[in-house]
């Protein structure tokens, strides 16, 4: 059964008490405290524009260990030719933007809200929140953005307007990530997509020890760029 948690509470129920879906509470509040302390213990909001606030602790866990990333023939091309560009933190508010409109499989509305938008904007003002751009020429064709805490990112939301663009963005993240010494990618919700890529199911006590482990190291906060 999921918790009520009333406007004034800034705390959340333990993670582990989620229910078989993964609820874990309804209510409290969105802001950048709040959604920082809920991402430290693998708890996200995920609710659609008339729905209320719920908060989520999803087992078991879909998460993506960098080690295990799988690429596929077919994106040599992209990653050795120069048809596309990519960046990072350079176009984060377009990337969120541009996964809020994108068209889904089955998915009537969506849970990436103005509000979120705003908080998520914040907390990348703040360098917790990061973008990945993929980029034709000019023009913004692919991306992903999450926030990083300690060796943990949390993956949120990807978007492609050219075919493997996504594919490129995960791939160049990947790679950075690997380089900072970041342990997982949690990826929040299995997907056929990212279980072709090298994602797995972790049981949500292993996945919650990676957090206790992980999330309260040294972060790398800031702007980030593919030349650090």
């Amino acid at each position: 059964m999921a918790y009520f948690l009333p406007p004034q509470v800034d705390f959340f129920p333990h993670p582990l008490r989620s229910d078989n879906d993964g609820l874990l509470a309804i209510g409290s509040k969105l802001s950048v405290s709040q959604v920082l302390l809920a991402y430290q213990f693998g708890i996200f909001p995920w609710n659609h524009s008339n729905d209320p606030l719920l908060w989520w602790f999803t087992h078991p866990r879909c998460v993506l260990f960098p080690d295990d990333l799988k690429i596929s023939k077919s994106m040599r091309p992209f990653l050795n030719g120069s048809k596309f560009r990519v960046s990072m933190d350079t176009a984060f508010k377009e990337v969120i933007s541009k996964c809020q409109i994108i068209n889904r499989k089955n998915q009537e509305d969506t849970w990436i809200t103005a509000p979120l938008i705003n908080v998520f904007t914040q907390i990348h003002s703040l360098g917790l929140a990061h973008s990945v751009e993929v980029w034709e020429e000019d023009k913004l064709v692919g991306g992903l953005y999450g926030i990083a805490l300690g060796k943990i990112f949390y993956g949120e939301s990807m978007f492609a307007e050219r075919s493997n663009a996504s594919k490129l963005a995960l791939i160049k993240l990947v790679s950075f990530l690997k380089e900072n010494d970041f342990v997982l990618i949690d990826c929040q919700q299995e997907t056929d997509h990212l279980i072709s890529l090298g994602a797995s199911l972790i049981d949500k006590e292993i996945f919650y020890r990676y957090l206790k482990r992980n999330t309260f190291e040294a972060s790398l906060q800031g702007k980030w760029s593919l030349d650090q």
